[in-house]
C-alpha cells in the first residue's frame, strides 16, 4: 500500500467514520465529539492559531494558506515523530483517517496536511 492510498481525509461530523487509525488534525477539539472516537490527536501538527485565524476558511486565501502551513510544518519539531507514526501505520497496511471539523470539505488543513505528506515522503 503506497502512502497516497494509506491516508483518507474525512470530516469528523460525517458518520460513519471509515475504519482505520483515526487522527484528529485540528488544533481545537471539535464540539460534541467523544475522545473514544479518536485514536490520536495531532494538535502539535495543526496550523498555528494565527494562521488559522488569518485563513478563516476563505477559499481565495487557499494557496497562500497551504504555502504558509507547509512552511510551519517544515519548522515543526514534532514533524519527524508524526511522519514516523504515519509511516509505521502505512507499512502495517493500516488506513489512516485524517479527521477535521471544518464545514469546508476541500480547502481545509487536513487536505493541506495530506498534500504536504504526499510531497514529503
Amino acid at each position: 500500500m503506497g502512502h497516497e492510498d494509506c491516508i483518507i481525509v474525512h470530516r469528523i461530523y460525517d458518520k460513519p467514520i471509515p475504519e482505520g487509525f483515526k487522527i484528529l488534525v485540528d488544533g481545537l477539539w471539535p464540539r460534541g465529539i467523544s475522545k473514544s472516537e479518536i485514536d490520536y490527536w495531532a494538535r502539535e501538527i495543526a496550523p498555528s492559531a494565527e494562521l488559522r485565524r488569518w485563513y478563516s476558511h476563505d477559499p481565495s486565501r487557499w494557496e497562500e494558506f497551504r504555502k504558509r502551513y507547509h512552511e510551519e510544518l517544515k519548522l515543526n519539531n514534532n514533524l519527524v515523530e508524526f511522519l514516523n507514526l504515519l509511516k509505521s501505520k502505512c507499512e502495517n497496511h493500516q488506513k489512516i483517517i485524517f479527521l477535521y471539523s471544518s464545514i469546508e470539505r476541500v480547502y481545509n488543513n487536513a487536505n493541506a496536511l495530506k498534500d504536504f505528506i504526499n510531497e514529503s515522503i
